[in-house]
């Protein structure tokens, strides 16, 4: 008998939930139900803690707060994989390294031709950038053993590097005024939370407490909120012990923990709140407009462009070797997944375009669309090119 456990524990069970609550998006959006969507994104929450209030939209709460755990997930797995993991070592991490810097430069290249001199436009150059990894994983899972883990572990390792340079972007490009005060004050946190981690603390607590501190200093200081999240998440211990000596990793038990949270309502409810696009005045004109051709072209052709190119120039001046078990159609066909941006591309384009119908929601559905083919291809080439063979590697 198949059982809700047994479906959170597939990998492609995270891109189900997540086209599940895009299609939910869109229906609410563009039927009657629209002004009781738009009430729900925008209900106001207020904390107040005497003179520090933090007043926000429901949607930004979600954007700002929640997708900060997002982060802090993904600074728990860059750190593993860094110490002890898939990028432990410069043979392991060349290739998804060389790839990941094709996939970002090519797809921003690709926006920047057709938007070039329009300077609100420009600010979209890093939405096609992004690849969603739970849901390129999730469609590479639905092909099981026909894949090579190595080209799971692959795409996995290009992911988290392609999170680290749009946490990089975020930082250098997303920024607004600062502020001096909240600055002082998130730089005195994370070096407590620094000093925690050197003094040997065991206690999540202690670290979720300054956590805290450092997120609301640094969403008050002009930088975006979810860079706190990156910056605990390096400050976690991956080794420690405990009174009785016994070693553990709290790194790993909070990476566990969080996943399954993050994967089944974060990243849903992110994906909820932002893919409901209006879709009744779009017209396909519209599409063909500067700003959506940019998104859908350089997230279906600059990715898939940019990380095979990169790769296969790479393996043929022997940088990098081949993933162990695979050819060079069954990487193709991995780098047109690299394409679906979605819930990441959608996250770029709420700090780029803080108004969501300056483009009259095309650049949205031009994230959806791009998404869509990208996911669509790469599954028709993978399953093409695969066979059932062994995947071990």
């Amino acid at each position: 008998m198949f059982t809700i456990e047994d479906f959170i524990k597939k990998e492609s069970s995270a891109g189900i939930v997540l086209i599940f609550v895009t299609i939910a998006a869109l229906i609410l959006k563009n039927t009657d139900f629209s002004p009781i969507y738009d009430a729900f994104l925008h209900t106001p929450v207020e904390i107040r803690f005497g003179a520090l209030n933090i007043a926000k939209p429901l949607l930004l709460w979600i954007n700002d707060g929640l997708m900060a755990i997002f982060f802090f997930l993904i600074g728990l797995e860059v750190k593993r994989e860094l110490l002890e993991g898939h990028l432990s070592s410069v043979k392991q991490i060349t290739l998804p390294a060389i790839a990941a810097v094709g996939g970002m430069v090519v797809p921003a290249l690709v926006y920047v031709y057709f938007n070039i001199g329009d300077e609100v436009a420009m600010r979209g150059w890093a939405i096609p950038t992004a690849t969603d990894i739970a849901f390129a994983l999730g469609i590479l899972s639905l092909l099981g053993s026909r894949v090579p883990v190595s080209l799971k572990i692959f795409l996995m390792a290009l992911a988290i590097i392609d999170d680290l340079g749009a946490i990089v972007v975020i930082a250098l490009f997303y920024t607004t005024d600062l502020s001096i005060t909240s600055i002082v004050i998130a730089s005195v946190a994370l070096v407590g939370l620094i000093a925690l981690n050197r003094f040997k603390v065991i206690k999540p607590a202690a670290y979720i407490l300054l956590g805290v501190i450092l997120w609301v200093s640094v969403l008050k200081s002009g930088v975006h909120a979810t860079l706190a999240g990156v910056a605990l998440a390096f400050t976690i211990p991956l080794k420690s012990r405990d009174e009785n000596g016994k070693e553990f990793s709290m790194l790993k038990e909070m990476e566990h923990s969080l996943h399954y949270w993050v994967i089944f309502l974060i990243l849903p409810l992110f994906a909820f709140v932002n893919a409901g696009v209006d879709l009744r005045n779009i017209s396909i004109n519209q599409l063909a407009t500067s700003v959506p051709l940019g998104i859908m072209l350089g997230l279906f052709l600059g990715k898939q462009i940019g990380v095979f190119g990169f790769s296969y120039i790479a393996i043929k001046l022997k940088l990098a070797t081949l993933p162990g078990r695979a050819n060079f159609k069954q990487l193709y066909g991995v780098a047109i997944l690299t394409g679906i941006g979605f819930t990441m591309s959608l996250f770029v384009d709420s700090l780029a375009f803080t108004d969501d119908s300056l483009f009259a929601f095309t650049d949205k559905l031009a994230i959806l669309l791009g998404s869509f083919i990208s996911g669509i291809f790469g599954y028709l080439v993978l399953k093409r090119t695969t066979s059932n063979s062994e995947s071990k590697v």
